[in-house]
């Protein structure tokens, strides 16, 4: 990797950790995980790369933030501090892994998967935050009985479609910035919402009965994407 552009990303990389600090997006631990992912993703992919995981923190922060007062009265509510170390890694490890992939192999492949992991993470947390934030009925995905609101697997009708337009959102910025090209954009959107309901079958099946945590469960949501993703390309 060019010199200059190891010295862009780290500038970028402090300044998207300082904003998203300041922001209360995350905690001191999470801010240095996150200038982390970023710096490799932007000095591995360029900064079509840095656009998409920027697209992700703007999508989880305002999603967040949305009916903050029936999330506190629920106990769902993340801390005020922001999301931790372990969750941004959780959430952006895969990605950072598909990133150091394209760097050393240069197959472009490896962007479709980066793509895919980042959408998947934008889903999970948009579909979880407006889900919660909803008013409507929140069912467990392998029974289909009615749980309650922050439930492991339980879903809404709201929170899935506000997931999958939000797996198209970041898989549109990935297209617009020239990370992927516009045919794969639906391969990663897709990709990303199954990775997303597969996170809601690992929490319903595993995480409910304390087989994996939720950044276990997370983390798996967005390799499950990024192993649809490549599934599809199998053949080409």
């Amino acid at each position: 990797m060019p010199d200059r552009r190891l010295a862009v990303a780290a500038i970028v990389a402090l300044i998207f950790a300082s904003l998203a600090r300041s922001l209360r997006g995350v905690t001191r631990s999470g801010a240095l995980a996150g200038m982390m992912v970023c710096f490799v993703l932007y000095a591995s992919a360029g900064w079509a790369a840095f656009v998409a995981l920027l697209s992700v923190f703007v999508l989880a922060w305002t999603t967040t933030r949305l009916g903050s007062d029936r999330k506190r009265s629920l106990g769902t509510a993340e801390r005020p501090e922001g999301r931790k170390a372990s969750q941004v890694m959780a959430n952006l490890g895969m990605a950072t892994a598909c990133a150091l992939a394209y760097a050393a192999s240069g197959r472009a492949v490896s962007l479709l998967a980066l793509c895919s992991a980042l959408a998947e993470a934008a889903a999970d947390t948009v579909s979880s935050e407006i889900g919660q934030a909803s008013r409507g009925k929140t069912r467990l995905i392998t029974t289909w009985a009615e749980v309650e609101p922050g439930t492991d697997g339980g879903i809404t009708l709201a929170g899935t479609l506000a997931g999958i337009a939000a797996a198209m959102a970041v898989s549109l910025t990935c297209v617009l910035s020239g990370l992927i090209p516009p045919a794969w954009f639906p391969v990663a959107a897709a990709a990303a919402s199954g990775g997303m309901v597969a996170d809601s079958i690992l929490g319903a099946c595993l995480e409910r009965r304390g087989w994996l945590n939720n950044d276990a469960t997370n983390f798996l949501g967005t390799a499950v994407a990024v192993g649809l993703s490549l599934l599809t390309l199998l053949d080409r």
